[in-house]
């Protein structure tokens, strides 16, 4: 029987989802291994005015330390979560990363390990870098975790010398994300929620402003950070940053949701962003722009449409009926209720921490 572990996590935060868009997955992971008989310390910097925006309170399954933006205090959490069995860092925690990663290296009691929630990223720099620092340590984690990436980014990890390197994808976190009733201030014909990156804006553009000038008798619906002065068309309407305690009315009210992934995702593949299993269980009708390995979570056409551009998303969208709509919406959650919860992606973790322990 797997024993339980204390756990140490250096991630952005728990707390806030304001511009931390892996919020949803280290709740859903971290509750889960909770309920298994974990026990999760989550280490987050006050930074990025995430404290100033959290939009869940501290949770009785994990204890939660927020320490200053400093390097020494940085480096004091380090030291009290060496007496853990393992130590997790997290790729992006914003502030101080290179310092976490060599730092929770020191600790001799635990196992240490890297988990990458953004890995396309993470490995492009490395890759194109051959003086990155983090590319000397890799070799020194006893295991790497990604949120996505699939055999590409193992097969990437493993060539940098990683000792092992397995995907643990997004899921579902059925306890905050389900069907509620429809929401007239979310009612569109279609929507998206997504903070504007560098590397997304160029296929929001056309995934999904190009699908509203080509439709501009219909009406689109636009949250996440970031948006402000771009350039909309007239029948898009901006929300702002929208909390996730509205996700479940975000993701019930529209005909349709709309997945875009970041340019980097796309490339790699087998990168379901969260906002597709919280779309999926609130039973919305998702559509998304065409990634490799979409088959291994949705049944295109049934659970799911896949568009390739503007003019794909166009055509679901004049041919999409409400009946039709939510035919998909129900199928895509009993889809992720069966195979992708957060409780299922937790039994591998379990496993894996159990070998290294």
């Amino acid at each position: 029987m797997p024993r339980s572990l204390q756990i140490a996590f250096f991630g952005s935060s728990l707390l806030s989802a304001y511009w931390n868009g892996a919020a949803t997955y280290y709740r859903g992971i971290i509750r889960s291994l909770h309920q298994l008989g974990h026990r999760v310390t989550f280490f987050e910097p006050d930074a990025y005015g995430r404290q100033q925006h959290r939009d869940i309170s501290v949770p009785p399954w994990a204890k939660v330390v927020v320490y200053q933006n400093s390097q020494d205090d940085a480096l004091r959490q380090v030291q009290l979560a060496g007496a853990s069995d393992i130590i997790v860092k997290a790729s992006g925690v914003g502030v101080f990363d290179e310092l976490l990663e060599s730092a929770v290296l020191d600790q001799k009691k635990a196992a240490v390990v890297f988990w990458d929630v953004d890995a396309p990223a993470t490995l492009n720099r490395m890759i194109n870098d051959e003086a990155d620092p983090f590319r000397q340590k890799v070799p020194q984690y006893d295991l790497i975790l990604t949120y996505g990436g699939g055999e590409p980014v193992r097969r990437a990890y493993q060539r940098l010398g990683a000792r092992e390197c397995i995907p643990i994808y997004n899921g579902l976190d059925e306890e905050t994300h389900y069907p509620t009733k429809r929401d007239p201030h979310f009612e569109s014909t279609l929507a998206f929620l997504g903070n504007r990156l560098p590397d997304r804006e160029a296929r929001v553009e056309e995934f999904f402003l190009g699908t509203a000038r080509r439709l501009p008798e219909r009406d689109f619906l636009l949250g996440g950070n970031g948006w402000e002065g771009k350039e909309l068309p007239k029948n898009v309407r901006y929300l702002g940053h929208v909390s996730t305690s509205l996700h479940n009315a975000f993701n019930s009210s529209p005909l349709a949701v709309l997945n875009v992934s970041r340019e980097s995702m796309a490339e790699y593949g087998y990168s379901p962003a969260t906002r597709i299993f919280e779309a999926a269980g609130a039973g919305s009708c998702l559509i998304t722009d065409y990634w490799e390995g979409i088959g291994n979570f949705f049944e295109p056409d049934r659970e799911i449409l896949v568009a390739e551009d503007s003019s794909g998303v166009s055509e679901h969208l004049k041919r999409l009926t409400p009946n039709r709509a939510k035919e998909i919406g129900t199928a895509a959650r009993n889809r992720v209720l069966a195979e992708h919860t957060y409780s299922h992606r937790v039994r591998e973790v379990q496993r894996l921490f159990n070998q290294i322990c």
